[in-house]
């Protein structure tokens, strides 16, 4: 029996809300805002108004803090979504500067090409030196391609050797720096004319450069044209340093080589030469003039040799 009055209460005071409610929304909208069911309203919001502060002061740290654990739950979400995309860029730039540097080395070979108006087929350096006691690299085409032994190699920046055999689908290069290697060139102010030849070091000189003629370090050195191999006036290096010790018939000339062969992949392999590209009668004229002007020094110092073994001979006597 309890019970049930219980719930008969319970309900009934649930009826009795509803109804007031009801009354209240109503009167309070045929009041319009006035009226003393709306000053009540007003009275209970001053009062519940510092309360209702407070708790929105306690209860920010913690919405705070649920939007910090959202936010973390959303990035740990898409952490790898992120790295996975910006790994896809990078190595997406990568790919375009490493097409960028191709085009541009191609475009400087092409250059090279139509500047000096060369007969010539690219290639591309697939290797280095086998051994210890050569410098030379291979290309990736041979003679099925038109190449053949003798033929001068150079890249964009200048000349680094003469191919010395061939397969049908690759070449081997001799380098400048070999001490096999041997061509002729000059200076190019100076028009001063010797022979560039490597050495087992690696090192460069210009050698058979008379003492009388002109060379100064930062002098740019090309190919002469002597010899009908290399087209004239293609680059080698500049003069690193000069040497003329007393007595000496030659200068002691060391060239750094513009081409470096270990940061070099394309080539321009030079198939034939004009007429125009080879060396003038008058370049020839002097290098035999320089030649000539050697022998004449080196004979004067032998007969000044002679002369002082002679006055020494009579003092001696």
């Amino acid at each position: 029996m309890g019970t049930k009055n219980n719930r008969s209460g319970g309900t009934r005071g649930l009826v009795v809300c509803a109804v007031l409610s009801v009354v209240l929304f109503t009167l309070s909208c045929q009041s319009g805002g006035e009226g003393p069911l709306e000053a009540a309203r007003g009275a209970f919001q001053t009062v519940t108004s510092p309360i209702r502060v407070f708790g929105s002061v306690i209860t920010a740290p913690v919405r705070g803090l649920g939007n910090v654990f959202a936010n973390l739950t959303a990035d740990q979400a898409t952490l790898t979504e992120l790295q996975a995309e910006v790994d896809e860029l990078r190595a997406r730039n990568a790919e375009l500067e490493e097409d960028a540097g191709s085009a541009q080395r191609l475009q400087d070979l092409l250059d090279l090409r139509d500047n000096n108006d060369l007969q010539s087929v690219a290639a591309r350096i697939i290797s280095g030196s086998t051994d210890s006691w050569s410098s030379t690299v291979t290309l990736d085409k041979g003679s099925s391609s038109g190449l053949s032994a003798g033929m001068p190699v150079t890249t964009s920046s200048g000349v680094i050797g003469q191919i010395v055999s061939c397969s049908a689908t690759t070449s081997t290069v001799r380098l400048l720096s070999d001490e096999s290697s041997s061509i002729s060139a000059m200076v190019q102010s100076s028009r001063a004319q010797g022979m560039l030849q490597g050495s087992a070091s690696g090192e460069v000189r210009l050698e058979l450069v008379s003492t009388g003629q002109e060379v100064s370090v930062g002098d740019v050195v090309v190919t002469s044209g002597l010899g009908g191999v290399f087209p004239k006036g293609l680059p080698v290096g500049e003069v690193a340093s000069v040497t003329s010790n007393p007595g000496d018939l030659y200068l002691d000339i060391v060239v750094e080589l513009y081409a470096d062969t270990t940061r070099s992949e394309e080539v321009l392999v030079i198939t034939s030469i004009t007429e125009s590209q080879r060396a003038s009668s008058e370049d020839i004229a002097e290098a035999d003039a320089q030649e000539h002007g050697s022998s004449d020094d080196e004979d004067e110092t032998t007969d000044g040799d002679a002369t002082n073994d002679q006055a020494d001979g009579g003092q001696a006597q």
